[in-house]
């Protein structure tokens, strides 16, 4: 199963990277799967450090703003992992602080084996109604807007903004704002490339 999360990781200085990512995970959490592309800055911290933290949260705004590099410090405070060298979202439902056990990277995804060396519980997961699965998909879609048709983009937006505008609340709608905010500025930029606007 895949499971949408958010993984801390911390570059050679102490900084910490805040990234949205779907590893493949069993129930119990023991081991589970990353798969970064080696372009990505997870990649550079967890191939340098091995390890880090995945998150669990039902705040699908945080998620949103991981997804398109637009966390502020406020926005996500932090605190010393108990085990790792790493971070803790402070406002996350669950934590897995993990260890890569094995590394292949051969692919332009490398396909990281975590091990969990400490885990813990922060608050209650509320849960996901149709607007935060929602802006789940809308986050996905974000993150592809380089490589999938834009026009099949905004489509696929128009059919999540409905539920977005029916059942979410403020968060959400924030989040789906920011969302098209970011794809269609993205959008504007291809289609300048594409007519060799300087």
């Amino acid at each position: 199963m895949i499971l949408e999360g958010i993984v801390t990781t911390l570059d050679v200085d102490g900084r910490c990277n805040i990234a949205p990512m779907g590893p493949r995970v069993e129930a119990e959490m023991l081991r589970f799967t990353l798969r970064p592309f080696r372009t990505s800055t997870t990649y550079r911290n967890l191939k340098r450090s091995g390890e880090g933290v995945l998150h669990v949260t039902d705040d699908a705004l945080l998620l949103a703003r991981a997804a398109i590099g637009k966390l502020r410090p406020e926005d996500a405070p932090t605190r010393p992992a108990e085990v790792v060298d790493g971070r803790i979202l402070v406002d996350a439902c669950r934590y897995y602080e993990f260890k890569i056990s094995e590394c292949d990277d051969r692919d332009e995804r490398a396909t990281l084996t975590a091990t969990m060396v400490a885990e813990g519980r922060i608050r209650d997961f509320f849960g996901f109604n149709r607007a935060r699965h929602a802006v789940v998909e809308a986050a996905i879609l974000a993150t592809r807007v380089a490589i999938l048709p834009i026009d099949a983009i905004r489509e696929e937006l128009r059919r999540l903004s409905i539920p977005v505008e029916k059942t979410g609340g403020d968060r959400e709608r924030e989040a789906m704002a920011l969302l098209c905010e970011y794809i269609e500025d993205h959008a504007h930029e291809r289609a300048a490339t594409a007519r060799g606007d300087e």
